[in-house]
């Protein structure tokens, strides 16, 4: 589908920018609202339409698009845009969400006459700002037609999970997924921490790992983001990081399940949010283990 897309994208924060850039650099017309109007300035520069409250993102809307911070959030911004929604207009919620809040979300969308698709998104800052997300998605056929350009401008591929978005499959996937990001990234941050306190070079460890079947990108990029205090500006930071932990944890209990180290995870990600460091990259659960 070539056609030019009307996309209101709610929510500019690090990811919910990269997505509204490259869906504008794929031709589609955007508006954009973000609580901080501050956050929509660089899009607005590049031809995005800001607008004032979410009623008025979604005016003349084909699709619209929610990267916000939880469930909560979402279907306060989703029922603040209520007036301007019409029967028949495609939503793609890409926030991060629970299991159980998936039901109550579909539930809205057939309240106000939306066509949902369940689209959260794998990947941090770099692979958002050149597009190359993994979109992990649940919609009806006729609606995924729809809402190919829109998710072909923000990813590099997208994988189905299910034709019911009420069911949630993708969140679900997307949970699954999280607690490999959230157990590798801890991992960085005490493998570091351990070395330091026994006086080995950080270095030298990643020399051991070289080449080998345990080496991991990954581990090194947040090796590398503790070690060059780079923690600012985040790829994933830690409030939102803690934030689903803890939905992974739910979830986990909810399926009778003890995940010890989900749990720790989550803990470390408590402690760090403590001490102010809500907005550095979640790496910083390495000053945990201080």
């Amino acid at each position: 589908m070539d056609a030019k897309l009307k996309v209101a994208v709610l929510g500019t924060g690090i990811m919910g920018a990269a997505m509204a850039r490259n869906i504008l650099r794929a031709g589609h017309e955007v508006a954009v609202w973000n609580r901080d109007p501050a956050k929509t300035e660089p899009l607005v520069g590049e031809g995005a339409r800001r607008a004032a409250t979410p009623a008025e993102a979604v005016e003349a809307a084909d699709v619209v698009l929610t990267m916000l911070y939880d469930a909560a959030s979402v279907e306060q911004v989703i029922r603040s845009a209520a007036p301007a929604v019409r029967p028949g207009m495609v939503w793609i919620q890409s926030t991060t969400v629970g299991v159980r809040d998936v039901p109550s979300l579909a539930a809205l969308a057939a309240e106000l006459g939306l066509d949902l698709v369940e689209a959260p998104v794998s990947g941090t800052r770099a692979p958002a700002e050149a597009g190359q997300l993994l979109v992990l998605a649940a919609g009806p056929e006729p609606v995924r037609q729809r809402v190919a350009p829109v998710l072909d401008a923000v990813g590099a591929r997208t994988i189905w999970t299910g034709d019911d978005p009420s069911a949630g499959s993708a969140a679900r996937l997307k949970l699954v997924v999280n607690s490999w990001v959230i157990a590798a990234s801890n991992a960085a941050g005490e493998v570091v921490a351990l070395a330091q306190a026994l006086g080995v070079d950080p270095q030298q460890f990643l020399g051991v790992l070289d080449g080998g079947p345990l080496d991991l990108p990954y581990l090194r990029t947040k090796m590398d983001l503790i070690l060059n205090d780079a923690l600012e500006p985040a790829s994933f930071a830690v409030d939102t990081a803690r934030k689903d932990a803890h939905l992974i944890v739910d979830a986990a209990v909810e399926q009778g399940l003890k995940l010890d180290g989900a749990a720790a995870y989550a803990a470390r990600l408590d402690r760090v949010a403590g001490q102010g460091r809500t907005k550095e990259d979640m790496a910083a659960a390495y000053f945990a283990s201080y």
